[in-house]
């Protein structure tokens, strides 16, 4: 295999983000379920429906595809986190492995999400053409990334861990690499998806209380690498002073985020 092909998602990112995976499970991922219900109600997710879950996580997506009868496969690079979405989905097939080296057949599924997944895959182009090989013809391919930085509260909280996060490698993608329209629309075309609808959903970050605000926080593999580089302390004062201007009366946080979609057809 070319070394530019080399799959090594899972060996970067399987330990930093199933090192809290059951906060992760519990606080953080919930702020995601606004934009997997979008995505599956614009696509029209049928009962019967073979659906792949590419970057699955704990499997919050994953649960509610089940829910809505389809036939659930995922994948993830974090063996803890999997662990909970098997817990979740008892009856799918989910499995440790490589975005660039998907272990399933050609043109088997219905559905194919990459909820915020494919930009932090070793080789993101590869990952992709993954996703549509596994695609059947005219299959939606769903790509889920972060909504433009501009104007959204919550960038403010992953500007906070940069100072405490070892230097990335020269020419690596950010995490709003793909939220300009175009440059997602490109990725797309580029591996032979058919670029269709691009959609942003909010989803707020909300938080009874400042503890639970630093545990889901620090529940991410961004997070876990600035707590091995630096401390779990340092960690906690840099979300500490960033989330303080998001503090409601009551003792709660509410922090705005959103996330860009682009729906594509294999």
């Amino acid at each position: 295999m070319a070394e530019e092909k080399k799959p090594r998602t899972a060996e970067i990112h399987g330990q930093p983000w199933g090192a809290r995976a059951r906060d992760w499970a519990d606080i953080q991922e919930g702020a995601c379920r606004p934009v997997y219900l979008a995505v599956f109600e614009r696509v029209g997710l049928r009962s019967g429906a073979a659906y792949l879950d590419a970057g699955c996580g704990a499997g919050m997506a994953s649960q509610i595809a089940a829910e809505r009868g389809a036939r659930v496969s995922g994948l993830d690079a974090a063996e803890n986190l999997l662990a909970i979405a098997r817990a979740r989905v008892p009856h799918g097939d989910l499995r440790v492995g490589e975005l660039e080296c998907l272990p399933f057949a050609d043109q088997t599924f219905d559905l194919v999400t990459g909820f915020n997944s494919f930009q932090f895959a070793g080789n993101p182009v590869v990952a992709l053409a993954e996703a549509r090989r596994v695609a059947k013809p005219g299959a939606y391919v769903a790509i889920v990334t972060w909504g433009t930085p501009e104007g959204m509260e919550a960038a403010a909280l992953l500007a906070a861990l940069r100072p405490l996060l070892p230097p990335p490698p020269p020419g690596a993608p950010g995490p709003f690499s793909l939220s300009d329209e175009a440059a997602l629309r490109t990725f797309a075309s580029g591996v032979g998806l058919d670029p269709a609808e691009v959609f942003d959903v909010d989803s707020p970050w909300r938080y009874p209380d400042l503890s639970t605000a630093l545990r889901g926080l620090k529940s991410s593999g961004v997070a876990a690498r600035a707590i091995e580089k630096h401390s779990e302390e340092a960690v906690d004062a840099a979300h500490a002073t960033a989330l303080a201007r998001f503090r409601q009366a009551d003792g709660s946080y509410r922090i705005g985020a959103r996330f860009r979609c682009l729906l594509s057809r294999a």
